[in-house]
């Protein structure tokens, strides 16, 4: 949608399986075969023993004395935010231990240990399937989740690399920190909620205004007036950044109805999805 406006981002930039959506943007991955790429991880990942993943307010390097029975860090997302996972009855030790030594610890709804070696098996097996998929060099600067760097041809070409990412760590906030290290720029979060905004606005350089962080969509889900009021406030802010953006294709957002059509009501036939 916000491509359709005109806007090509300076970089792009995913977290965990919205790395997969930023590839596909970028061009290194088509969509039929990104759809095909997610189905795979979903195939394998439920054949995985349960497990879980927690947040939780505290750095990196003071959460490794914790971890044992293939509880890992899952993700460093920012300064005192980092997540764990593991398989259920480890993790469950971890927690309970870090609650006692004093730390906020908040359970997150997963129910497969996404991000640590538990779900090696899932990575050996949908790395199998990756390697018949066509990948390509990044159209974008793309900064990667799972090496903190701009993403090059060596990882952008690998389907390993893509398998790994069910078992590695995602340092998103290294990769920020790159990315806003390269450039002063407006951070614009195209997904659900705010997740990664929240994050971003921790970040030194947005928190002293160099660069800043806008979500397309509200913080918690509501009415698609709540969405469109949204859409066109991160569109008004992308505006005062200088880009001249279609107003032809930001017209489509005061004439959206909620409303269906007739013709939008009417089942799709396979000549209407050609």
């Amino acid at each position: 949608m916000v491509l359709s406006w005109g806007v090509r981002p300076a970089a792009l930039l995913g977290h965990s399986a919205g790395e997969l959506v930023a590839a596909t943007l970028a061009g290194v991955v088509s969509l039929s075969d990104a759809v095909a790429m997610m189905r795979e991880r979903v195939r394998h990942a439920v054949r995985i023993p349960a497990g879980g993943m927690l947040a939780v307010a505290a750095s990196e390097s003071s959460l490794r004395r914790y971890l044992h029975g293939d509880v890992a860090v899952a993700a460093v997302n920012a300064n005192q935010q980092t997540m764990l996972a593991g398989p259920t009855a480890p993790l469950a030790e971890v927690a309970a231990a870090l609650r006692a030594d004093g730390h906020t610890v908040v359970a997150v709804p997963a129910t497969s240990p996404f991000h640590c070696p538990a779900m090696a098996p899932a990575s050996d097996a949908v790395e199998i399937a990756y390697r018949g998929l066509r990948f390509n060099e990044p159209e974008i600067p793309f900064y990667s989740g799972y090496t903190g760097e701009l993403m090059g041809p060596d990882e952008a070409l690998s389907p390993r690399y893509w398998a790994r990412q069910l078992t590695d760590t995602v340092w998103f906030a290294p990769a920020l920190e790159q990315l806003l290290a390269a450039d002063d720029v407006l951070l614009v979060e195209a997904g659900p909620r705010q997740t990664l905004t929240a994050f971003a606005r921790r970040h030194r350089a947005v928190r002293l205004g160099s660069s800043a962080a806008v979500a397309l969509l509200p913080a918690k889900p509501g009415t698609p007036e709540d969405d469109r009021r949204s859409v066109l406030g991160a569109a008004a802010r992308i505006w005062t950044e200088g880009h001249d953006l279609d107003q032809q294709a930001l017209s489509r957002l005061w004439n959206w109805t909620a409303e269906p059509s007739a013709e939008a009501a009417r089942p799709l036939t396979p000549a209407g999805l050609s």
